[in-house]
């Protein structure tokens, strides 16, 4: 019978928090980072975590974002004395958004990614931004009292309605660091002085897992054409009788890899192009709509080529167009997929833009 006893009343201490075993913590006794920044600091890495603004009761008014900050030579070692930082207890499993300095990119990505995989309150599921021109914990710090995390939301919403950059998991950039041996992420910089806001910037492109460059302007808007993303913006078409507004609704990219033996020979791609007249002071003619097409062909040719001149000078094939265009020859992508990077670099390329105007 004692026997049996035993295991019950040990069973009971742990689950009633006995025999010195910390007890759950209350929701309003925990302090719930939304967003981490993570920079290089000359004692190893150093982390800041921010809350977003805390509600102070259901009824009562918000209390201002808390930011903790800390400087070690690991990331668990920094999280770890962030704790010491706080009243509350400082809960991770709440970080959606993930920052990362420039001269942390620089360095490798790769040990941020593996530590936000194994530990159990974080994961791959953070939206992962790189800042240029600032730390980490500058940009942080733009919100203010308020915190990044409404900004950093918007963008979230705004990329997935097409009006914004391509955002990225962390876990989006940790698959193609291992599958494609690059990736893209977004960047952002603080804008401003006293109320500072964090302003798109284009893609950081990352080789291995450290930065190796950027893209800007419309070779930034092709890389969104190569990846699948609507080319943002309106595009200003100049016809004999007017000048017309055209607004691109989508925007698809397919690649062909043809190969000559066991050489490949040509990379093809086909960009199709959705788009409808936003404004125009009369319906266009027939020979002025058929115009259109063609002026808006060119500019998104023009900025997947500038996308494709960069990525192929850093041998970086983000976009993934190998593996996509090898789906119908994988016996031939398999024997070139190790040297794919300097095949990229040199191979030609053919670029077909397709418009389809909607009224």
């Amino acid at each position: 019978m004692k026997n049996r006893l035993l295991p019950l009343l040990t069973a009971c201490l742990v689950l009633t928090g006995c025999n010195g075993l910390p007890t759950a913590r209350e929701m309003g006794d925990m302090a719930l980072l939304r967003t981490m920044g993570i920079d290089a600091s000359p004692e190893g890495v150093a982390v800041t975590g921010s809350t977003g603004p805390r509600a102070k009761g259901i009824q009562a008014e918000g209390e201002p974002a808390l930011t903790l900050a800390a400087d070690r030579e690991s990331l668990s070692g920094a999280c770890l004395a962030m704790q010491g930082q706080s009243d509350s207890y400082v809960f991770f499993g709440y970080v959606d958004q993930l920052l990362l300095g420039e001269a942390l990119a620089e360095r490798g990505i790769r040990p941020v990614l593996d530590y936000f995989a194994r530990d159990t309150e974080l994961g791959l599921g953070a939206q992962l931004w790189l800042v240029r021109g600032a730390s980490a914990r500058d940009a942080l710090s733009a919100g203010g009292d308020e915190g990044v995390d409404s900004r950093l939301e918007t963008l979230q919403a705004d990329s997935k309605m097409g009006i914004a950059s391509l955002t990225r998991t962390a876990g989006e950039v940790y698959a193609d660091l291992l599958e494609l041996g690059s990736a893209y992420v977004p960047v952002l910089s603080p804008v401003g002085d006293e109320s500072a806001v964090l302003a798109e910037r284009g893609y950081g492109i990352l080789k291995g897992d450290a930065l190796v460059g950027f893209l800007e302007g419309e070779a930034a808007r092709g890389l969104e054409l190569l990846a699948g993303g609507s080319s943002r913006g309106v595009l200003e078409a100049e016809l004999p009788s007017q000048r017309v507004s055209v607004r691109i609704t989508s925007a698809r990219t397919q690649s062909r890899l043809e190969f000559q033996g066991d050489a490949p020979s040509r990379l093809k791609l086909v960009c199709t192009v959705e788009a409808r007249l936003s404004e125009y002071e009369s319906s266009p003619t027939a020979g002025e709509a058929a115009q259109i097409p063609v002026q808006l062909a060119r500019r998104e040719r023009s900025r997947i080529e500038a996308a494709l001149a960069l990525l192929k000078r850093l041998r970086a094939d983000c976009a993934g167009l190998g593996v996509k265009g090898a789906v119908s020859c994988p016996a031939q992508w398999q024997g070139i997929q190790e040297e794919w990077p300097m095949l990229f670099s040199a191979l030609p390329t053919e670029v077909e833009v397709a418009v389809v105007l909607n009224k």
